[in-house]
């Protein structure tokens, strides 16, 4: 079965260590090996710029990212970059589809034209903001808990204009209603059932039948903390959310956002791109084939812009 994941940063690891080995490294949750043994045909890679690294040079390393996008996962592992839902389309069997993304706008500062360089270098989702505060709103772990600034409501509105994503995962929840209002195109690329899991990461079932009302996606992810509240998380953990989130009336609605690559701990049984195979058994059991292939597949690239 083919496979959309809509999250993982193995940017960022290249970011700091650049002589990590895409094709087949060990030190990786994702690679072009791993990818091919269990079917992914599209990867969503981001570029998230640690909060380590001084604002000055935010920007410059979201660049250097975007650069390690094009000539390591396009130029030389092979990957088609997708920038168009023809792109998309017009995958070949075999080929393996990358999408660029931005994990958080603190890079741009208050500069919309840095912006517009990031997405004529290729980028077809944003997140406004990871878990803090910053130019445009409020992150999830921010104590005042704000909507969006006016600058972030003028770059929804581009993103709109763009036809973007909006990836709301990591945003407050203010400003998560007010990105429903302004855009047509909503996700959150890597999030949980709040209900479940009450992580202020997860979104709430209010929040969850808001995005599947307005035709958006979830991607359950595989971060044990957004998964359980027990010390361990197992793929049952993972179908937990899944339910939950079809329960809502979500199931054209949901699929997955492994975050592989940004965690430190993994899922039992699914700890590297290839233990995909694993939630994909386990999906079969208790779904049709049609509704799996929907969950992996076809509910996220039906959607893409």
């Amino acid at each position: 079965m083919k496979i959309f994941d809509a999250h993982c940063d193995v940017l960022m690891k290249m970011l700091i260590e650049p002589k990590l080995d895409f094709l087949d490294g060990s030190l990786l949750h994702v690679t072009k090996s791993g990818m091919r043994k269990v079917g992914v045909s599209v990867q969503v890679f981001a570029i998230y710029v640690p909060e380590v690294i001084h604002p000055s040079m935010r920007f410059e390393a979201a660049l250097t990212m975007a650069e390690l996008f094009f000539e390591r996962i396009i130029n030389q592992a092979g990957l088609k970059f997708i920038g168009s839902k023809e792109d998309l389309v017009s995958l070949d069997e075999g080929e393996i589809g990358a999408i660029l993304a931005l994990e958080g706008c603190d890079c741009i500062e208050m500069d919309l034209l840095r912006l517009r360089t990031l997405l004529r270098l290729g980028v077809r989702s944003v997140g406004l903001t990871w878990n803090h505060a910053n130019a445009l709103a409020d992150g999830v772990l921010e104590e005042r808990q704000g909507g969006l600034t006016r600058f972030g409501k003028e770059v929804v509105s581009l993103l709109d204009e763009r036809g973007c994503w909006c990836d709301v995962s990591h945003l407050a929840e203010a400003g998560f209603w007010e990105c429903l209002e302004l855009h047509k195109k909503v996700i959150a690329s890597h999030s949980n059932c709040h209900s479940i899991a009450p992580h202020p990461r997860n979104l709430t079932d209010e929040q969850l039948k808001a995005l599947i009302h307005h035709d958006g996606r979830i991607g359950i992810t595989f971060v044990p903390d957004f998964l359980t509240i027990e010390t361990k998380a197992t793929i049952s953990d993972v179908l937990h959310h899944v339910d939950h989130v079809c329960s809502l009336g979500g199931k054209k609605h949901v699929g997955f956002g492994s975050d592989f690559d940004g965690i430190d701990q993994t899922v039992i049984g699914l700890d590297k791109i290839e233990a995909y195979i694993n939630l994909v058994n386990e999906l079969l059991k208790h779904y049709s084939e049609e509704d799996v292939r929907g969950f992996l597949y076809n509910n996220f690239a039906s959607c893409y812009v």
